[in-house]
C-alpha cells in the first residue's frame, strides 16, 4: 500500500503529516513502515541526521541499469519500525518515477511518501498519481484551495489543517477539491515544538496519531 502526502502550496505541513502518519502506522503494523522522502525534509522533521550517500534522486537518475536491490540498499532506520528512503542530492528525474511508484506500492509494508508541493509532470506528481491512496494536505486558505483546484492530480482524500478564525471550512474544502476530508488536524503548537526539538517520534500527539491512522 502506497500512501502519498502532497500539497498544492508550500508551508501547509505536508512533511509533518507524512512523518506523523508513518509513526502512527508503525505502532499498529507488525512489519513496520517505510517512508519515502521526495521533498527532502523528513530527516529534519524526524530529528535524525541526513543520511550519507545517494538517495531517491540518485536512484531515479541512474537509469534502468541499476541493480534490482538498489532501492532496498538506500533504506536507513530512523525509529522503531520506521525505515527511510531519503531524497539525496540533485533533482528528481521523472522518466523512472512510474517504476518507483510501482516498487513502493509492491512493498509488503505500508509506504508513506512525502511528495511535497506537486509540480506538473514532475517525479513527485507521477508517484502521487500512482498511489493506492493520495492525500492532499491543505489549510482552509483561499490561496491554497485555489492552487489545489489546479493541481495535476485529484486526491482520494484531504487532510485538513484547521486554523481558528478562518472563513472557509471543511465543506468549502470538499467542494473546491472534489474529494472528502478524511482527517482534520488542528494547527497544534505542541507539534511545532516537537519538530523544532527533533522529538516528534517520541511526542506525537495521540489525536494526530488516531486521526491519521483512520485516514489511511
Amino acid at each position: 500500500m502506497l500512501i502519498t502526502c502532497w500539497s498544492a502550496k508550500g508551508g501547509v505541513g505536508t512533511t509533518v503529516v507524512a512523518a506523523s502518519l508513518a509513526l502512527s502506522l508503525s505502532d499498529a503494523t507488525a512489519g513496520g513502515v517505510l517512508l519515502a522522502d521526495l521533498a527532502g525534509d523528513l530527516p529534519a522533521v524526524l530529528g535524525v541526521p541526513e543520511p550519507d550517500g545517494p538517495g531517491l534522486a540518485g536512484w531515479l537518475g541512474a537509469g534502468p541499469g541499476v541493480p534490482a536491490d538498489a532501492l532496498a540498499r538506500l533504506e536507513c532506520r530512523v525509529g522503531p519500525g520506521v525505515g527511510l528512503l531519503a531524497r539525496g542530492a540533485g533533482g528528481l528525474a521523472a522518466d523512472r518515477a512510474e517504476v518507483l511508484a510501482g516498487l513502493l506500492a509492491a512493498d509488503p509494508r505500508p509506504v508513506v511518501a512525502d511528495c511535497g508541493r506537486l509540480e506538473p509532470d514532475g517525479a513527485a506528481a507521477v508517484v502521487a498519481g500512482g498511489a493506492t491512496r493520495s492525500l492532499l494536505v491543505t489549510r482552509p486558505c483561499f490561496l491554497a484551495l485555489r492552487r489545489a483546484a489546479q493541481a495535476p492530480i485529484v486526491p482520494s482524500g484531504v487532510v485538513l489543517i484547521s486554523e481558528s478564525g478562518r472563513a472557509l471550512g471543511r465543506r468549502d474544502v470538499e467542494d473546491v477539491v472534489g474529494a472528502p476530508v478524511v482527517a482534520e488536524l488542528s494547527a497544534d503548537p505542541a507539534v511545532a515544538r516537537a519538530v523544532d526539538a527533533g522529538i516528534l517520534t517520541a511526542r506525537l500527539p495521540r489525536g494526530y496519531a488516531r486521526a491519521l491512522r483512520e485516514a489511511a
